[in-house]
């Protein structure tokens, strides 16, 4: 593992300086929701996230020796829980971990008065991607117009030509669901495919039946789903009933759960998800984390479960906060970082393959690298399918076409600022840096 020299010349100073004060905990709460309509797909990942850090805690000490402290307070994916959440626990947080985008949306404005980052990995506002002008949310290592351009790359690949087809946009009738829609629309328009949202409401989630119907009416060529919860296993139920084609029903990273499947088994070979993470049992963090954390009593989780996407994806997620921290404790020169030194590592997440292997997390995330400008890091993705049993990788690493809609992150960031104002911005954030 990565030796922090300035951490060790940290530690030997606090070691003999009478009065030096003894860091206790990183305060990194998670706002979950292992309750709620949300809760299947919330409770793997929660334990993912968990699993992760009780791992480096009790292998490492924590991260530069700090214990990470990830405090779970429950949302149910409720907005106003989640600001309720956030508003108890951001004392002394140094990152909130929203968990939705509509309470990432009702927290954003508030994170330039807290000055504490908001980390929504995969989800949350894709303009955030823009670092000069939301200079304390992250969503690395992908964003939802990330998705939706590889999305869109994968059919143009298998068909050659988009023109002329129908592509139903299958949405939760949310925030969540809604944010594709300006870079779908951009695509729609430039490839010559006709795009039809279907909204599903909250309480239609698991009956589908009025939407399905439109979609066996309308006979598109593809549906995208961008789904969560039970709305995914709703849908995947009724496509097969409907006997929808499976090698056109394609999701985003959020409507890739192996239990969604598993309901349909066999019947549901061919269904696609775009995905930024991916299980590997092999990897040595696997290892890692049955030796010090399974073993020891302390998972939730179980052997089907950490064999999935989701659980594995919670990995990824505290892997790359815990990439940030360690950025900023090797940049400032102390383990006990605060919030506002967290953001600078945030902004300085370099995730090489060299960094992976390292880490552990062989074959589980794609590259990529955060800046300044940049807080997203676009890594890409790998198409994954289910082969009737578990999702297996049927694409080479796909990686988005940003300066396709370089111009809109741009327009809609400052749309948000000026709606907003007064914004601050990151003056000394150039676009470049």
């Amino acid at each position: 593992m990565r030796q922090m020299t300035k951490l060790a010349l940290a530690a030997v100073v606090a070691g003999v300086t009478a009065g030096a004060a003894i860091a206790q905990e990183l305060y990194a709460p998670n706002l979950a929701y292992r309750t709620g309509p949300f809760a299947a797909t919330g409770i793997p990942l929660m334990n993912g996230q968990a699993d992760y850090l009780s791992m480096l805690n009790a292998r490492d000490g924590g991260v530069g020796g700090i214990p990470v402290n990830a405090e779970e307070c429950e949302t149910g994916y409720s907005t106003e829980k989640g600001v309720e959440c956030y508003e108890k626990t951001k004392g002394k947080a140094i990152v909130t971990q929203p968990w939705s985008t509509g309470i990432t949306l009702q927290v954003l404005p508030k994170t330039n008065v807290d000055e504490i980052p908001i980390l929504a990995p995969g989800y949350g506002f894709s303009p955030m991607m823009d670092g000069k002008t939301f200079q304390w949310a992250f969503n690395a290592p992908s964003g939802y117009w990330d998705a939706a351009d590889m999305i869109v790359q994968y059919l143009e690949g298998k068909d050659g030509d988009l023109s002329g087809k129908k592509i139903v946009h299958l949405h939760l009738d949310h925030p969540y669901g809604k944010e594709p829609l300006p870079v779908l629309e951009a695509l729609a328009a430039a490839k010559g495919f006709e795009l039809l949202p279907i909204p599903v409401g909250l309480k239609e989630m698991q009956n589908q039946s009025a939407q399905w119907l439109q979609i066996r009416r309308e006979r598109p060529d593809y549906v995208i789903m961008w789904g969560w919860g039970a709305m995914n296993a709703g849908a995947i139920t009724e496509a097969v009933k409907t006997k929808f084609n499976m090698e056109n029903f394609i999701g985003v990273w959020w409507a890739g759960h192996d239990a969604d499947l598993k309901l349909v088994g066999a019947e549901g070979k061919g269904y696609k998800s775009i995905s930024w993470s991916f299980p590997n049992p092999d990897a040595p963090v696997m290892a890692d984390i049955k030796k010090h954390v399974v073993d020891m009593g302390k998972s939730q989780s179980n052997p089907e479960e950490m064999s999935g996407v989701f659980y594995s994806r919670g990995i990824v997620i505290s892997a790359i906060l815990a990439e940030g921290i360690t950025a900023a404790q090797d940049h400032f020169g102390t383990a006990e970082i605060n919030a506002s030194q967290l953001r600078w590592g945030l902004e300085n997440i370099n995730m090489t393959e060299e960094r992976i292997s390292e880490l552990g997390l062989d074959g589980m995330v794609p590259p990529f690298s955060t800046s300044c400008a940049n807080h997203t890091g676009n890594s890409g993705g790998w198409m994954l399918e289910w082969d009737g049993d578990k999702f297996v990788k049927v694409s080479d690493l796909l990686t988005p076409n940003t300066d396709g809609y370089a111009d809109l992150v741009a327009d809609k960031a400052a749309e948000y600022a000026t709606s907003n104002a007064p914004w601050p911005m990151n003056e000394e954030c150039s676009a470049e840096s």
